[in-house]
């Protein structure tokens, strides 16, 4: 009979059924690094969102057969530890389609029309001081006939293209190293950092797009340009991403991901007041629905690995 532990229960506000299979079921609202052993013990399925399992993990749980990431992330699994020891690790697919690039698009309404800093202003008493029946303090674009540039092409970056089109908007998406998806116009990645009035991250977390985005790269975009990141927080060097802000290189920014989560050792981007800067505590892709989705999803995986059949797999 499998034993199926749950490590992060917590991260998933959704129903979640039983698998339809003989299994004892364990489930934590979160776990700790020095926890994840002694919980795994014995288990066969092991199921994450966002509690890491590293190879110093792995070796100490011989009966382990399949991490099931309840995300579609899936770099807080040692995947090729995993190859190594026959574990199956499988991720969610196409949960977040609508919910992140809506997400995306508050940002980018917010900070393109500089909400903020105008209900501030309201809420200052600025209305009240001035002769005319509005005021004009901040300025005001609009997303028509603009260019977004989208850093990741999958199911994620073709939902935010999907709305950007809706707007009127040009779509580049940036180039880069395959895989790469079938049918889609790449444009040089400097050229797309050149270009766009909004740039939009939807890639993973790899050795090559760590850092993607740092001094050199927000210097070469537009001043009056607006960056969004829904994806994974070290994408951007943070440090660069203040300074740019502060002194201009780029318009705004709007951030739903940290270096580290939860950031309790404290982090720069949690200090700034600005009204150009927009922070949300990694919950883009957190609508009810997709959450559901999600759920629904995760327990597939399971069934159809026990089942032997396996989907979704990426080792």
């Amino acid at each position: 009979m499998h034993k199926i532990v749950f490590l992060d229960r917590s991260s998933l506000r959704a129903n979640l059924r039983r698998p339809r299979f003989a299994h004892e079921w364990a489930e934590h609202a979160t776990t700790s690094g020095d926890e994840i052993s002694a919980r795994l013990e014995g288990a066969t399925i092991a199921i994450t969102n966002k509690i890491p399992l590293r190879a110093q993990h792995l070796e100490r749980l011989p009966d382990l057969k399949m991490i099931a990431v309840a995300a579609t992330g899936y770099d807080v699994v040692d995947v090729a530890a995993c190859r190594v020891r026959g574990i199956a690790v499988a991720n969610i697919r196409n949960y977040a389609v609508n919910t992140v690039p809506e997400h995306v698009f508050a940002m980018v309404l917010a900070l393109r029309r500089n909400l903020f800093a105008y209900r501030a202003a309201v809420e200052a008493g600025r209305w009240q001081q001035v002769d005319s029946f509005c005021f004009f303090d901040y300025p005001i674009g609009d997303l028509a006939g603009s260019t977004i540039g989208i850093v990741g092409e999958g199911s994620i970056g073709q939902g935010t293209a999907r709305i950007a089109r809706g707007f009127g908007m040009k779509v580049l998406f940036a180039d880069h190293a395959p895989p790469k998806a079938e049918g889609v116009d790449y444009t040089p990645f400097a050229t797309v950092l050149e270009q766009s009035d909004v740039l939009s991250l939807h890639c993973p977390m790899t050795t090559d797009t760590r850092g993607m985005i740092g001094e050199s790269e927000l210097r070469r975009m537009k001043r009056s340009a607006i960056l969004i990141n829904t994806s994974r927080g070290g994408l951007v060097d943070e440090a660069a991403l203040i300074a740019a802000l502060g002194e201009g290189w780029i318009a705004g920014a709007g951030f739903d991901v940290l270096t580290r989560e939860p950031p309790k050792e404290g982090n720069p981007l949690l200090d700034l007041r600005l009204p150009n800067f927009i922070l949300t505590p990694h919950v883009a892709w957190a609508s009810d629905g997709a959450m559901q989705f999600l759920a629904d999803q995760l327990i597939d995986n399971v069934e159809a690995w026990e089942a032997g059949k396996p989907q979704h797999l990426v080792t």
